[in-house]
């Protein structure tokens, strides 16, 4: 049975599940790291690197991104910077195709002449001269140097990552969306994103307490749809219930409750937008800042559906499990932060089901049933501009024209928005989504999909009960 994409992920799975094994049994983490890296990493098997030393070292980095990471770096996604040591430096590079020709229009075309010959006549580059200009590779007749860059920066989609002056990689923090495409690209597991699920289970074993007031709610994001695949939904939620979560709720009501006040305030203000990904609103705020006050004011479903659920039982414990690594960044901020008390991904749910040695498929089902068709939607591209169209359309409002543009993935997004910031873009509202895909395709996922959703999450979304947004949102109910 695989569950996961990779095998990065699945290293980065047996850490988190080691951790919550002993955090169950109330065992300093610490204190049994030599029980977890003997687990994780077996005496005798090949090494992952050039020893077990080593190996177990990074056991001990990923243990400490596993409860929380450094206290002096509170940045969700950091680098392991022992485990970043295998990649080539990057830059132009001469590769095995360079033929020592007569000609060396290379060296001609370096203005800073960092391009000399060996003793076979072949091309080598003076990497501490050389200004990475590319002039030599676009004069190569036979195409041997090449731009070499490390997957972690080809990943990134704002150039947040670079090489260190000690050869491994650097996130510049002022520019990093919390987006995670680095730490699912690593092929080394370098770039990991730190983890809350130590307090999590503190919190699960506070709420099972007989005096304890304080009941610990899940609610999980659409995408769980497209998740767990092995098994029926409804046996996700009785793993989730049999974990110790009080309730399971749908973040897609929340998304049907985003989906009503979108389509108000865009009709109030006449362009926006959208506000749901934590990732696409940093992207705004870092490189578009002409346009932060376009940026709806609606919370994104995650905060909204909690907020509702606060602010009739304030004393419980919200953590949303999701798809979604810059999730933990947003609820960090401080509006979220009254709302939601942790964020895990799917890949940390599952390290808690095994922690636990719960096998979901001989599980009971239980129905998970809160939202429309169109709420659970917002899973995928598209999704979000498809709900404000049937919230605008059930408000009744003729005399506005919905025009959107959906765009997924970074790199679709910078153009509309350079033509919002220009004043020349015809839509009126604009649905960014980091991911590629949207949240279906979330670097927090135990199976990506960026293309063809699997069967089960349109089943998911066409077996939603509910029917119409705004009599979900008018009648839903929240009970503990």
């Amino acid at each position: 049975m695989k569950i996961f994409d990779t095998k990065v992920q699945e290293t980065k799975y047996n850490v988190l599940r080691e951790v919550a094994v002993q955090t169950w049994k109330g065992n300093d983490v610490f204190a049994e790291f030599n029980e977890i890296a003997r687990k994780v990493i077996p005496k005798g098997e090949p090494p992952q690197t050039c020893c077990i030393h080593k190996d177990r070292a990074v056991v001990a980095e990923r243990v400490r991104l596993a409860i929380g990471g450094s206290r002096y770096n509170n940045n969700v996604v950091q680098v392991i910077d022992i485990a970043c040591d295998e990649c080539p430096e990057a830059g132009y590079v001469i590769t095995d195709l360079c033929r020592g020709c007569l000609a060396h229009s290379c060296m001609d075309a370096c203005k800073v002449k960092a391009i000399h010959v060996d003793n076979r006549n072949y091309a080598k580059i003076d990497k501490t001269k050389c200004v990475e200009c590319g002039r030599c590779a676009k004069v190569c007749k036979y195409s041997a140097i090449v731009n070499f860059q490390r997957p972690c920066e080809k990943a990134c989609p704002v150039g947040a990552i670079s090489m260190s002056d000690g050869g491994e990689a650097e996130i510049d923090y002022e520019k990093c969306i919390s987006c995670g495409s680095c730490v699912y690209t690593c092929p080394f597991g370098a770039t990991v994103d730190t983890s809350s699920i130590v307090d999590v289970i503190n919190s699960l074993k506070e709420s099972k307490r007989k005096d304890s007031n304080n009941p610990t709610v899940a609610i999980v994001a659409p995408s769980i749809g497209s998740q767990f695949l092995y098994a029926e939904l409804g046996q996700v939620i009785t793993g989730i219930r049999e974990l110790g979560f009080h309730e399971v709720y749908e973040v897609a009501l929340g998304a049907d409750m985003v989906a009503k006040k979108e389509a108000e305030e865009l009709v109030e203000k006449g362009f926006l937008t959208s506000s749901c990904c934590p990732a696409f609103v940093k992207y705004i705020e870092t490189k578009f800042p002409e346009l932060v006050d376009h940026i709806s004011h609606n919370h994104s479903p995650m905060v909204e559906l909690a907020k509702f659920i606060k602010e009739g039982h304030p004393e419980c414990k919200i953590v949303f499990i999701g798809p979604c690594i810059s999730k933990k960044a947003e609820v960090r901020k401080p509006v979220p932060s009254k709302y939601v008390d942790y964020a895990i991904t799917f890949e940390e749910l599952q390290a808690l089901f095994d922690s636990k040695d719960i096998d979901i498929r001989g599980l009971e089902e239980t129905e998970l049933n809160q939202a429309t068709y169109y709420g659970r939607g917002f899973a995928m591209s598209g999704g979000l501009a498809e709900a404000v169209t049937q919230a605008l359309k059930e408000m009744e409002i003729e005399d506005f024209e919905f025009n959107p543009i959906v765009c997924s993935g970074i790199e679709k997004c910078k153009p509309a928005l350079n033509r919002a910031k220009k004043g020349v873009l015809p839509h009126n509202f604009i649905e960014g989504m980091a991911c590629v895909g949207g949240c279906v395709g979330g670097s927090g996922n135990l199976v990506r999909y960026q293309d063809d959703l699997p069967e089960e999450m349109e089943d998911h979304m066409d077996d939603a009960e509910k029917v119409e947004i705004l009599k979900n949102v008018k009648t839903s109910v929240i009970k503990l």
